[in-house]
């Protein structure tokens, strides 16, 4: 039985080295990059999903909205990530959004068709993909489960803890996350408020657990973090 600690792997993976079309040889002659201006959207909830994406420039936000119109952030995804990839688990149509966070950001569509014959040439590949989709299931999950029943520190902790498996890289005993995520940025992914994740980090500092700045946050302790 795999577990979902070694399964993260697969979501550093940069898939967009693998996959984007100009990198394959029999797509190369017929792609092109799309590009989109900050707050643009990407796809809209009830759209046809007949593509997965991948961000080659800038950020992407996903997330849906509740019937009184608030906003919901699933996630915010940056260079050399995938999205749009339950086309490939048999959604028709988009549940979500996918919104550019950046000036400029740079999309490298490819259509699902393509895609299957692809997985189709390559084990490897198609046991990454495949893998990426359970994970990302499995993580959304779990933040459901966490909205429900854990508290704003909690949440907020827990995020710390799966960015750094996620995305971390270790220096000696620490572990750094580099990151664009703003304060508000984090509110939205855990639920919480600007000033929550404001006044939980400085704790977090206070008690010599993190470090932080505009570009990166350095943990300290990951063990520590309670």
């Amino acid at each position: 039985m795999v577990n979902e600690s070694s399964l993260w792997y697969f979501e550093s993976v940069n898939l967009y080295k693998i996959l984007c079309p100009h990198k394959v040889k029999d797509y190369n002659d017929r792609h092109v990059f799309n590009y989109y201006k900050k707050n643009a959207f990407i796809y809209f909830p009830q759209e046809s999903a007949t593509s997965i994406y991948m961000i080659a420039d800038g950020r992407v936000k996903i997330g849906h909205y509740l019937a009184d119109g608030k906003e919901v952030v699933k996630s915010i995804l940056t260079t050399g990530e995938i999205f749009g990839e339950l086309a490939l688990a048999g959604e028709e149509r988009r549940s979500d959004f996918a919104q550019a966070m950046d000036e400029n950001t740079s999309i490298c569509p490819l259509n699902i068709e393509e895609l299957k014959l692809l997985m189709f040439q390559d084990k490897e590949l198609s046991f990454k993909i495949l893998k990426l989709v359970g994970l990302r299931l499995m993580k959304l999950e779990r933040k459901l489960e966490s909205l429900v029943f854990k508290d704003a520190r909690t949440r907020i902790i827990e995020f710390l803890k799966d960015t750094a498996a996620d995305k971390g890289k270790k220096v000696g005993y620490e572990v750094m996350i580099s990151t664009r995520l703003t304060h508000q940025d984090i509110a939205s992914l855990t639920g919480t408020s600007r000033q929550t994740v404001t006044t939980i980090f400085n704790e977090l500092k206070d008690q010599n657990l993190i470090t932080f700045d505009r570009r990166r946050i350095l943990i300290r302790d990951v063990e520590g973090l309670k």
